[in-house]
Order: structure tokens, then sequence, then C-alpha cells
């Protein structure tokens, strides 16, 4: 039987990255996104090639009713849950100074980044309560927050706030079931090349040149599916709670 991944945001970017990572791995995929699923093209399509079952849903991860729906749709499609990578995420509209934020960005962010996250690995949670171990473990929990739950930007006070919500959030769900043999783990992408990064393409290349990062390249998407993939087996029975820095060594502190 193959396992089951909810991949949220996993239409594109890094999610794209992670939904086909564990597609080749034989997981089972169900891939959420905000838009239509047209909007995707024949993209999602690909993962027909390796044998898995795959399914999109629409869903709003920042309304309730959207939320409770779908993983209703995704137990009724298929059958169980054992992996979720809470991948989806959105910047500011607009980058502003932290004395010039708005109020409606701040709740934007943190209802889709923090609230919504956290209220649909609830959801997710207690489909996983219900079934029984496949492996040494009942399910994997991964939740994709970026290195700004560290680093300050200050005309992104909003995003670096609902990062660093999402690390509490790990830290949350780990303890509270570690021991019903579900693992929780953190991921932070440093800068990794996406949409979401393309309109500050130039500021990061200078940062690139300038020597800031130990590893001087951009960050690609597989770098962290690549991530995803290790910590979904079960290698890691012993550690929960903890994250990974997928940044090209950006968190190092050196003299």
């Amino acid at each position: 039987m193959n396992k089951t991944a909810i991949i949220t945001g996993g239409g594109r970017g890094i999610g794209w990255a992670i939904s086909r990572r564990l597609a080749k791995e034989g997981y089972n995929a169900a891939i959420l996104g905000s838009s239509d699923q047209a909007c995707y093209g024949e993209t999602i399509k690909e993962l027909g090639q390796y044998g898995i079952k795959y399914k999109y849903y629409k869903c709003d991860i920042a309304n309730h009713g959207s939320r409770e729906e779908t993983v209703l749709g995704i137990v009724e499609d298929f059958g169980a849950v054992h992996v979720l990578v809470n991948n989806a995420g959105v910047a500011p509209q607009k980058r502003m100074d932290l004395l010039e934020m708005t109020e409606e960005s701040y709740d934007r962010v943190m209802g889709i980044n923090t609230k919504g996250m956290l209220f649909f690995t609830q959801a997710v949670v207690r489909q996983m309560r219900r079934q029984e171990p496949v492996g040494q473990k009942r399910g994997t929990i991964i939740n994709i927050s970026s290195c700004s739950a560290e680093v300050v930007s200050r005309t992104r006070g909003e995003y670096c706030i609902s990062k660093a919500g999402i690390s509490m959030i790990t830290k949350l769900f780990a303890e509270r079931l570690a021991g019903e043999g579900i693992f929780v783990h953190e991921v932070r992408p440093g800068i990794i090349s996406t949409n979401m990064t393309s309109a500050v393409k130039d500021k990061y290349d200078k940062m690139i040149q300038e020597g800031r990062f130990p590893i001087a390249r951009w960050g690609k998407p597989e770098d962290v599916a690549n991530a995803v993939s290790v910590l979904v087996g079960d290698e890691f029975l012993y550690t929960t709670g903890n994250y990974i820095d997928v940044d090209g060594g950006y968190h190092l502190k050196t003299l």
C-alpha cells in the first residue's frame, strides 16, 4: 500500500518540487492550492508517470469550512493520510517598513501562513490519530518555514512573525504527538529561486556575490525537497520538534 502525502501549496515552486519528489518515491499525492486547477496547466498530470494516485484540491487554508471539507475529501479519496507537508504560504503584497505595516497585511499573512497552517494541521492530526501505524510511525508532519523565522527583514515584519510562529507550532505539535508515533519537523529554506523571490533577485544576487552565503549559489526548490524526503522516511525515529536549515550556510555565525 502506498502512503499518502498532503502537500499544501504543492502545485508550484518549492511545493511542486516536494510533490514530485514524494511521488517518485511512491507516495500518493494530495496537492492543495488556492487557485483553480487549470492554473497549473499540465504540470500536475506529470505525476501520473510515477504510477501513484494523485489529486488536486482547491483549498483556502485560512477558511475553517474549506479546511475541514478538504480533509474529509482527501480521506474519502485516499483512505488515510500518512504525511503532511505544510508548505503553503504568502509574502506581503507590498513590502513596507515596520512602522508603516498595515493591519490588513498582517492579518492576511498570519491568517494563511500561521493560523491557517495551525488549524489545517489540527484537522489532519485528528485523522492520523485514528489510523494504525504503518512502518515504525503513525505519521509525519513537516512544516516549511523560512530563515525569516530567525532573520530580521524590517520591510517584511508580518512575514517574519508568521514564520517564527511556525517554529513554535512545530514544537507544540511535536511534544503533543510524540507519544502517539507522529513526528513533527521544520525545514527552514533560505534564498530559494522561486516566483516569490524573483522580485528581489538583484538584491540576493549581490549578497551571493559579496560572499554572504558560504555555499555561494541560489538554492533550488529541489534542495528543500531533498530534506523533506529524508525526514518523511523511517531513518529519524529519535528526534522530533527540530529544524533543518536549507540556506547555503547563511545561518552560520563567523568572526
